[in-house]
């Protein structure tokens, strides 16, 4: 049985840990799972929480996404809207999608243990996602709050174009 005191303790210790690495928050954003994706799939954690997640041994630019689902998803929410279709697709295509190597998608516990994970290229996640993404900047925005982009990548398409990896 684990003790309040003992969970406080592990709570500063990751915060120390994170600290000390330069990693940022751990409990900011799923950081944590991230942290815990890049051990297990040994690679190197980012140290800013903008841009690529994490880093392989040859030093490519990943994408991490998790998802607590009974079903393995990727989520792509809160993608910035740009004034033209030509730029969103060079924006998709250059800077938030296609310019990562590979995509890492996992399955994790309430928890954080990991259950499944998935590696599909980047390339594959921009052309899934691309009619996605265009239908939503056409005319699927009108009326909404938030007017960023959001798309997902589902399990069928994971499955379909990915590589199970753990």
């Amino acid at each position: 049985m684990i003790t309040e005191q003992q969970a406080i303790k592990s709570f500063e210790i990751l915060g120390d840990y994170f600290k000390q690495e330069g990693l940022g928050d751990p409990f900011n954003y799923g950081r944590a799972k991230e942290w815990r994706m890049a051990l297990a799939l040994g690679h190197k954690l980012a140290n800013k929480q903008s841009g690529a997640d994490a880093f392989d041994k040859n030093g490519n630019p990943l994408e991490y996404k998790t998802t607590t689902g009974a079903d393995i998803t990727g989520t792509y929410n809160g993608v910035s809207v740009q004034d033209t279709w030509s730029e969103q697709e060079k924006y998709l295509k250059e800077k938030k999608i296609a310019k990562y190597k590979d995509h890492f998608i996992a399955r994790t516990g309430k928890e954080g243990d990991i259950k499944e994970v998935w590696k599909v290229s980047g390339q594959k996640v921009y052309e899934i996602l691309l009619p996605k993404f265009r239908r939503q900047w056409h005319g699927g925005r009108s009326g909404k709050k938030d007017p960023r982009l959001g798309a997902t990548l589902t399990s069928k398409e994971i499955k379909k174009h990915g590589v199970q990896v753990l």
